[in-house]
Formats: C-alpha cells, structure tokens, sequence
C-alpha cells in the first residue's frame, strides 16, 4: 500500500504533467486498497475532541481527496498542553535541536475557499519553538496538511507565495484511505524555489518508522527530495487504525 504522496504534487492545478502522474498513482493505490487493506475508517472511540470544531465532510478522490479542515476552518489542529497529549489520538510532539528560535506553521491541503492551496498563507496554526522547547499538537480523524519550519520569524516563500522551508506532511485516519495514516518530510519546496534546505526527522514513536533530511539535504532517508518528485509510498505509511504520535525534530543535524 502507498499512501503519502508529497503535498506539492497533489496541487495537480499547477502542473498537468504532475497531474497525470498523480493520477496514475493514485488508481494503483486505490487498487492496491482494495485488495491488501482490511482497515476500517478511524473513528475517534474514547480519544478526546475537545478543543476541535466541527467536522467537515470529505470529498473527492485520488488527487482532488479533501479531508476535514475544520469548522470553522483550520479548528482540526490544536496546540495542547504535554499533560493533555495524552488523550488525544493523532499527537506530534515538536522538538528541536535549534539554539535560536524557530517558526513552526501548519496548514491544510485545503485553504478556506475550497481550493487545493493551504500551504499558500493560509496557516491553522502557528507557534515559535525556542531552544529547549517541546510543543504539541493534536489533529481530528482525517485531517491531511503539513506543516513548515524555519529559523527566525517567518516561513520563507516561493515566487507564487507558496510556504518554501522543509515541510513535515501527514495524512490521519484518512477515509479517502480506509483508514490509513502516513507522514513524510519534504524538501522539494524549498529545492524547487532555490532556497535554503532545513533539516527536520519524524519518527512514528509505534513503529519506529522515521523519515528525516539534513540541512541543504546532505543526507536523506526515506524522505522527499525533488528526485523522489514523482514516486509515491516515501516516509511512514501505517495501515492500523489505533493511535499515532509522531516525534518531531526540527533542525535535525543527524
């Protein structure tokens, strides 16, 4: 089963060629699904929603899929507190190796008005990690986005706008998925826009999966870089319908 696929790839409206290409992965997944996945849809069981608004109906498939954003929007991503990680389903507990601080924007697939451009300034959720720190967030069933990171005040921008440091990506109890989750980290936003390349790790803290990329991408593993443009499955893919937390460093070394 290969579930993530890099965020920037399914804005299909940018490139048809990317387009074409999604496309075709996504009927082998749905394929694949079909005949080697037995999960059922997540539900939230006795996991806490405080804090959430209401959930959004998801729609589409394949590359236009658009989960739950949240109502109002972007309500489907809290900051919480450590003692109340705990009880919620779907946590990323945010660390770092920084000295200095560090911005930390997230953001769904979907912006406000129904288009496939979240990452295009249409933030849900913004915090600064200083040296020591360790923040975290909790997301509702079917919540697909990513987030970005960068030292200073601001996430850098590509020419159209766009959010352009290393991204973190996930995808949480996706119906569109049967169930499944996944992450990864990419950096072909800022390779494509010729900007600088922040090192960041995610580690699934069950399965021991990671996905990780060192400054200007001097070591990539199991992560997205502009030469994994076009393949699908990169980062951790996770079939079980059962609780994720995903360990997070930002300006990881190595």
């Amino acid at each position: 089963m290969q579930l993530t696929k890099s965020l920037l790839l399914l804005a299909a409206f940018t490139s048809t060629t990317l387009a074409a290409r999604v496309e075709g992965h996504e009927r082998r997944q749905a394929s694949t699904t079909s005949s080697t996945s037995s999960a059922t849809s997540s539900s939230s069981g006795s996991y806490s929603t405080a804090g959430f608004g209401s959930r959004t109906a998801s729609s589409g498939s394949g590359i236009t899929y658009e989960g739950n954003v949240g109502n109002p929007y972007g309500s489907n991503m809290i900051q919480i507190s450590a003692d109340e990680a705990a009880n919620y389903k779907y946590v990323a507990q945010i660390s770092g190796q920084n000295s200095d601080p560090w911005t930390v924007v997230f953001f769904n697939k979907y912006g406000p008005t129904g288009l496939m451009n979240g990452w295009y300034g249409f933030s849900t959720l913004q915090f600064t990690l200083n040296a020591g720190e360790t923040k975290y967030v909790a997301f509702d069933d079917d919540t697909n986005g990513g987030f970005a990171a960068a030292s200073g005040s601001s996430i850098p921008l590509d020419a159209s706008g766009g959010y352009a440091s290393t991204w973190g990506e996930f995808d949480f109890g996706s119906t569109g998925n049967s169930g499944w989750s996944g992450f990864d980290v990419s950096a072909i936003t800022p390779q494509n826009a010729g900007l600088t390349v922040q090192g960041m790790q995610i580690c699934e803290t069950t399965s021991g999966i990671c996905s990780s990329i060192t400054p200007d991408a001097a070591s990539v593993d199991n992560a997205y870089t502009t030469a994994e443009t076009d393949i699908g499955g990169v980062g951790g893919n996770i079939s079980e319908d059962r609780r994720i937390v995903l360990d997070v460093t930002i300006d990881y070394q190595g």
